[in-house]
């Protein structure tokens, strides 16, 4: 990723997508306290500890107008001080990030190239996590929310999967699984090749290390890295704040974009996520997400008379562009999210799936071919204007209508449980 200079165009970091803890934290007095002063006692020590090691790692202070407590979300980032929009309200180095650097360089070339980013970084956790408290990152790692405090969806049971199986959700969770137990079978050769660094990692460590690092990581100039106190701020999907790359001072820069009183959360936003990913990535979802979006899933029936010719068509004429994740598709999946307009946002259904409708709606071979023929004179896009045929219109959106109330349907049971 390039970088440039605080001052030109600033590059921001946008968080990695795979939940905020749960775990009983220090708090400010205006919060909730933990149930126990046992356990505030203890939260208040990690803190401290936290805190310490952070000042002296850096050698720098990170930030004089945040303290560490906790919210709803787990741990948090509060006003100490009146802030004020525009002010840089966190300043942290580069060098204490836990990167894909730390590792040895006799390692990298038995890492495969095929594994994710995200896994490579949890072989550099897994790692610091091998140290214990020698390790230089311990009072940081120590903070981490343990494996049953975390809430992504692949941490989810059987019977809680089930509930979501509707959705693409529960086909993402499934598939998200499956490629990490992939990465970690790819990866677990290379780590037995360092046993004394690594020990003896189970899949388990690694789904757990992995939750972590998809959760609470940033793409850097150095890769894949995990950036301690900038990762207790939590999302607001309408926060402008992004984490920015200062490389003059090789630092990580968080700006506020509105006014906090002393007490207040302060929050950041980790990127345009829908709640979906937030729930895959982070553990958690947003009632009111300005980024929320749906995905419906629409193929050519089986029955249809004009099966084949219709699939030829749109093997022919893909109606969106192919990329490397979905390759030329004469079927699939479409997202349905919120558009923004002049006088306002509406629904917006996307001109891929109104012309994949439109084309389900043909009942002949020359309603198909006039489809061809109009799109060649216009931008050769097919069926992305709406049919001549009033009726012929009318009974594609009806298609769409009668999809859609059937996918709501068949959340309604679930919803009820």
């Amino acid at each position: 990723m390039g970088v440039v200079p605080r001052g030109a165009a600033p590059l921001f970091l946008h968080r990695r997508p795979v939940t905020p803890s749960s775990c009983l934290r220090c708090t400010l007095s205006s919060i909730p306290s933990p149930t126990s002063s046992q356990s505030k006692e203890v939260c208040n020590k990690e803190n401290d500890e936290f805190l310490q090691w952070l000042r002296q790692k850096s050698g720098t202070e990170i930030s004089s107008v945040l303290s560490v407590g906790s919210s709803v979300f787990g741990r948090s980032l509060f006003a100490s001080k009146p802030i004020k929009a525009g002010d840089c309200i966190l300043k942290v180095p580069f060098s204490v990030h836990i990167s894909v650097d730390k590792l040895p360089l006799e390692m990298i070339p038995l890492i495969s190239n095929e594994v994710d980013p995200e896994s490579i970084a949890t072989v550099a956790l897994l790692a610091e996590q091998k140290l214990g408290q020698k390790s230089d990152w311990a009072p940081y790692i120590n903070c981490l929310p343990c494996l049953g405090e975390m809430h992504n969806s692949i941490f989810w049971s059987k019977e809680e999967l089930e509930m979501i199986r509707p959705s693409f959700l529960y086909t993402e969770t499934i598939e998200w699984k499956k490629r990490l137990e992939k990465d970690f079978l790819t990866l677990k050769p290379a780590m037995e090749n360092f046993r004394d660094m690594f020990g003896n990692v189970q899949l388990e460590n690694f789904l757990h290390a992995h939750a972590l690092v998809s959760s609470r990581a940033w793409e850097t100039n150095n890769g894949v890295a995990m950036i301690p106190f900038a990762d207790f701020l939590n999302h607001d999907s309408t926060s402008r704040s992004l984490l920015e790359i200062n490389v003059k001072e090789q630092r990580d820069e968080v700006v506020a974009d509105r006014n906090y009183a002393v007490g207040d959360e302060v929050f950041i936003r980790y990127g345009k996520y829908s709640n979906a990913t937030l729930l895959l990535s982070f553990g958690f979802t947003l009632p009111f997400n300005c980024y929320d979006q749906v995905r419906i899933w629409m193929d050519i029936p089986s029955d249809d008379p004009l099966y084949a010719e219709k699939r030829q068509l749109l093997h022919d004429h893909p109606l969106r562009k192919p990329t490397i994740n979905t390759p030329k598709e004469i079927e699939g999946s479409f997202l349905i999210k919120q558009l923004k307009i002049s006088k306002g946002k509406i629904l917006g259904i996307p001109m891929a799936l109104r012309a994949f409708a439109r084309v389900l709606s043909a009942t002949s071979v020359t309603e198909l071919e006039e489809m061809v023929s109009e799109a060649a004179k216009k931008d050769g896009r097919l069926a992305r204007r709406p049919l001549k045929n009033r009726q012929r219109e009318m009974q594609a959106h009806l298609i769409l209508f009668d999809h859609l109330d059937q996918m709501i349907q068949s959340m309604m049971p679930l919803l009820r449980t």
